[in-house]
């Protein structure tokens, strides 16, 4: 039918272009004719180009035969290039059947394929007409006539923008050839569906929801596509999940056999059925298949789920679902404050530095105390801070040390019931080492403003804990220095230096 029908067409063109021929043949024999008679009786001559012209030197012809020779010159110029004009475009029409009937028959995208024709067309329309016009009106300039119409052209380029960005974005799609019509295609953020046809404007998409998406041309050349195309195997996932009790082995055979004997599943490719991952509550598959036609993915997907359902209910395997286990702790109750303040007074009591001290004012440090917590590698107290507290380790332990070059080195390690701090607390010094925490550290801070009442009240106290705090301090001297410090008199070194700090006279 194609062929008869070319041929049809071959014939047309035949007698077409041969009455176009014909008919310029007649009319050159009728302007050849009409030169002689007009030279043999007027004062005319025939110049090179095969003009009437005005005899030179001779009596000029009056206006009205002038009139009339170059009104018949005219249309005869005229009936010429329309005759030319016409052969031209019979030549291009069956050029384009033969051409695009043999080797762009395979192209499916149609509606591009004929814009591209039709392009191509005009542009050689235009080309023919120039030619052949400069050939009959050589006197004629066209180009000033189009430099002239710039301004027209800027106007319509601007009311056909968006029609002309969808030609060209057509054009660059029919070059690209990302996608055919029968493809299915997903643009993101805008739906999902099977390509209808392809337009000079843009592509119409089938959604799976029978609805018709149109996208223009332009906008479609901006977007991310991910086609599926109809010729080829496009895999697909479907996701399941098991309890931990269930065989991977067994599940993963009974699953295969299930899909392979789905409809529209490809039997080219055997289906893979894989772990996922390890869930909360079971394990998580992923089932990865062919489909013949990707076009019905939905169906597929919804049968193979069922198919899963029922295998799993002949052979016995169970789907997982959320397990939460609660366990029901009963709320401790809250300790009172004069507890709080019991527990803290007796673990003052075993502070060495606090044995002189009586209960009463045992209770009082422990209402003013202030307990931290510190993780481990912290620092509690930093060399050269300034003082004014010390602090009892009442869980963990710690580690004082000294920097020593671009290092630090260890020079002590206290533990529950020992305490550090005494020298900022009492005499207002600066930190003279780092104390860091080796563990989770729980230590019992007190302050200056704690104390101060205490030896207000008794004075001779500062005697029996100087004497502890001095031997700390020859310690902490014997280690910063490398000769050894001279044992001086509590009154004349700590005590003193604490009675200034608290205010407290010499008796």
């Amino acid at each position: 039918m194609a062929a008869a029908d070319l041929y049809k067409k071959a014939v047309y063109f035949l007698i077409v272009a041969g009455s176009v021929l014909l008919a310029l043949v007649l009319i050159s024999l009728l302007e050849e004719w009409g030169h002689k008679y007009l030279v043999n009786n007027f004062p005319f001559v025939v110049d090179t180009r095969g003009h009437l012209v005005p005899k030179p030197g001779g009596e000029a012809p009056d206006m009205m035969t002038a009139t009339g020779v170059s009104l018949f010159e005219n249309i005869l110029r005229i009936v010429k290039i329309v005759l030319w004009m016409v052969f031209v475009v019979a030549v291009i029409r069956m050029v384009q059947r033969l051409l695009f009937a043999t080797v762009l028959r395979s192209v499916s995208q149609s509606e591009i394929t004929s814009l591209l024709k039709t392009v191509l067309s005009i542009v050689i329309y235009i080309v023919a007409f120039f030619i052949i016009f400069q050939s009959h009106f050589p006197g004629i300039e066209l180009a000033p006539l189009f430099t002239g119409s710039a301004i027209l052209g800027i106007v319509v380029g601007l009311a056909l923008q968006d029609t002309l960005g969808n030609l060209f974005a057509g054009l660059a799609l029919q070059v690209d050839h990302p996608f055919e019509v029968g493809d299915v295609i997903m643009i993101s953020n805008r739906g999902q569906g099977v390509v209808e046809s392809v337009s000079w404007r843009g592509v119409r998409i089938r959604t799976f929801q029978n609805k018709l998406l149109v996208i223009s041309n332009a906008v479609l050349g901006k977007e991310v596509i991910e086609v599926a195309p109809q010729g080829n195997l496009n895999a697909r996932l479907v996701t399941f999940n098991t309890v931990f009790t269930d065989s991977p082995a067994r599940t993963i055979q009974i699953v295969r056999e299930a899909v392979r004997q789905s409809d529209n599943v490809s039997s080219k490719i055997r289906p893979i059925v894989r772990i996922l991952d390890f869930g909360e509550s079971g394990i998580n598959w992923e089932i990865k298949y062919w489909p013949e036609n990707y076009a019905k993915f939905n169906d597929t997907d919804a049968l193979i789920r069922q198919r899963v359902w029922y295998a799993f209910q002949r052979e016995g395997i169970s789907f997982s679902y959320p397990i939460r286990t609660v366990i029901m702790a009963e709320r401790p109750e809250p300790v009172s404050a004069e507890d709080q303040i019991s527990t803290t007074a007796d673990r003052l009591e075993h502070v060495p530095i606090f044995a002189p001290l009586s209960d009463e004012e045992i209770n009082h440090l422990a209402q003013a105390a202030i307990r931290r917590v510190f993780a481990p590698g912290e620092a509690i107290v930093r060399k050269g801070q300034e003082g004014g507290s010390m602090f009892v380790i009442l869980r963990g332990s710690v580690k004082v040390q000294l920097p020593d070059g671009d290092g630090v080195r260890t020079i002590n390690q206290l533990g529950p019931n020992d305490f550090f701090g005494e020298m900022s607390l009492l005499t207002g010094e600066p930190r003279t080492a780092n104390v860091v925490a080796e563990e989770e550290t729980d230590v019992m801070q007190i302050r200056k403003t704690a104390v101060k009442p205490i030896f207000d009240a008794n004075p001779e106290l500062l005697n029996s804990i100087s004497v502890i705090v001095e031997e700390r301090k020859k310690l902490l001297e014997k280690e910063m220095f490398e000769k050894s410090m001279r044992m001086e008199k509590p009154d004349s070194g700590v005590v003193g230096a604490i009675k200034k700090f608290f205010g407290i006279g010499h008796n």
